[in-house]
């Protein structure tokens, strides 16, 4: 792997961003399979994140992704009060026409040289056919279908804590949980978007929408023909006039320089990981009265569903699970408050405090 420059190198061995245990770099020329797993942590127990199947510019900028998505992952699993760690793997290809049942056992047997230090799922790219597949090489595989023993589609309890999320953001800034007659802005409505926009109908709030996917669009259009419209890209979405709430629920770097100054929004709470493009934005949202709900706090409900696989499913038991992601924004929003840092900074700080506190025992 050429490209792999010292920026990536100094990003896992020096910066803030790194502090990773193990990064491994698969690769099987029959198949065509090239990956990335990364494992950021295992204080809390063994490393739990999805596999992204994704057409990136180049081995860096995969590299630099799986490190990025595998630390999120450990946070993520530290404020959802999971046994496990954060990991994460990225396939890099187009997953519409690289992905073959011979790659996917490949990356399987990969996944399974790890003896279970990292447990894999959905992601970006990946669906749960494709996790049956691998787990017929690799019994550390969750977010497989219900007819091969597992949980089926993660992004039912993903959007229903991000609703959950945006219910605990309406009550911190309005007063009121409620979302009846709230402007929802949701770019991305594909695996998790169009199952939030359900939740935001049902509630009675008024949604605008947008996707790459035409057809995805369209999908929403014909499924609610009232209180939903839609807008030509993201960059009309974030300056929708009387937007209450933006929802990112594509992919990351939603929320950059030049993003933050136009959002219309009072509050951001969405299901796409790492939406903060670079340090620093979080105070930017904070200086602009935009209330932020850390990403991988509200999106946790996936994860929940995946970890409660491997102890035998029960979905009403992590939808009640999920349902807490309501009280966590809550306390997260005291926290910031009471610190006078911005919410992300509180969040952060809440689950580093668990990951030591599991890392002392462990010693």
């Amino acid at each position: 792997m050429t490209d792999v420059d010292n920026g990536v190198l100094h990003t896992l061995f020096h910066s803030d961003q790194g502090g990773h245990e193990q990064v491994v770099l698969c690769q099987d020329r029959a198949s065509g399979l090239k990956a990335v797993i990364a494992i950021h942590n295992t204080a809390l127990g063994p490393a739990l994140g999805g596999t992204r199947f994704y057409p990136y510019a180049s081995e860096a900028e995969a590299v630099a992704d799986a490190l990025n998505l595998a630390r999120g992952m450990s946070y993520k699993n530290a404020m959802a009060g999971l046994d496990h760690g954060g990991g994460k793997a990225v396939i890099i290809g187009d997953p519409e026409r690289d992905k073959t049942e011979e790659l996917l056992l490949a990356y399987g047997r990969f996944v399974a040289s790890l003896g279970g230090r990292y447990v894999t799922a959905c992601d970006v790219g990946t669906y749960v056919a494709d996790m049956d597949v691998v787990a017929r090489e690799c019994r550390w595989t969750t977010g497989r279908s219900p007819e091969h023993g597992g949980a089926g589609d993660s992004s039912v309890l993903t959007a229903f804590g991000v609703f959950q999320g945006m219910r605990a953001s309406a009550r911190h800034l309005w007063g009121d949980p409620s979302l009846r007659g709230r402007r929802v802005g949701v770019a991305g409505v594909g695996k998790v978007g169009h199952h939030l926009v359900d939740h935001l109908r049902d509630e009675g709030a008024e949604v605008v929408v947008t996707d790459v996917r035409k057809e995805s669009v369209r999908r929403i259009l014909d499924k609610h023909p009232t209180g939903v419209s839609a807008v030509a890209d993201t960059e009309a979405l974030i300056r929708v006039e009387g937007l209450d709430i933006y929802a990112p629920c594509a992919l990351g770097g939603a929320l950059d320089d030049e993003t933050v100054p136009v959002l219309t929004a009072q509050v951001v709470c969405g299901a796409a990981n790492n939406q903060l493009a670079h340090p620093g934005v979080e105070k930017d949202l904070a200086d602009r009265g935009i209330l932020y709900a850390p990403d991988y706090v509200v999106n946790a409900g996936g994860v929940i569903q995946v970890a409660d696989e491997l102890h035998g499913f029960d979905f009403e038991r992590c939808r009640a699970k999920a349902a807490k992601i309501f009280d966590t924004t809550l306390a997260i929003f005291a926290r910031a408050k009471d610190d006078g840092i911005p919410p992300a900074a509180a969040a952060d700080r809440i689950a580093e405090q668990r990951m030591h506190e599991a890392a002392s025992r462990n010693r």
